[in-house]
């Protein structure tokens, strides 16, 4: 079986973070938290046998190890976030998976229901 398929999971947090380097009258120059939503998707070949692109178990143990040190803390204070936007969590988690999910394929932040941020694999078209 040959189809290319996107398969995803969600993952929250909750975090606090500020935005140093807007202005100081801007609102997210202050201290404020968020109910994180993260959506990692994967796209790869349905495997023949396990009729899955690949297991969702997997994902989840990657993934968790993230979260677990991002988790009730302030984003701030973490090496490679001391300006947590939603886009740089982005790459955060990109960077962090990319090896252990060979697979990924797109990261989606999400820092409220109507804002966030996402990532996508990028090919060169031929």
């Amino acid at each position: 079986m040959n189809n290319n398929q996107t398969i995803y999971k969600r993952f929250k947090f909750e975090s606090a973070h500020f935005l140093p380097n807007v202005p100081k009258d801007h609102k997210c120059h202050r201290l404020h938290g968020h109910s994180y939503e993260v959506i990692i998707s994967v796209r790869g070949n349905i495997d023949e046998v396990q009729g899955w692109v690949t297991d969702y178990g997997d994902i989840s143990k990657t993934v968790k190890l993230i979260i677990n040190e991002l988790d009730h803390q302030l984003l701030n204070d973490i090496e490679g976030l001391e300006n947590p936007t939603a886009e740089k969590l982005c790459f955060y988690f990109w960077y962090r998976l990319e090896e252990t999910l060979p697979n990924l394929y797109q990261i989606e932040i999400k820092e409220t229901e109507k804002t966030g941020a996402i990532l996508k694999k990028w090919k060169k078209q031929l």
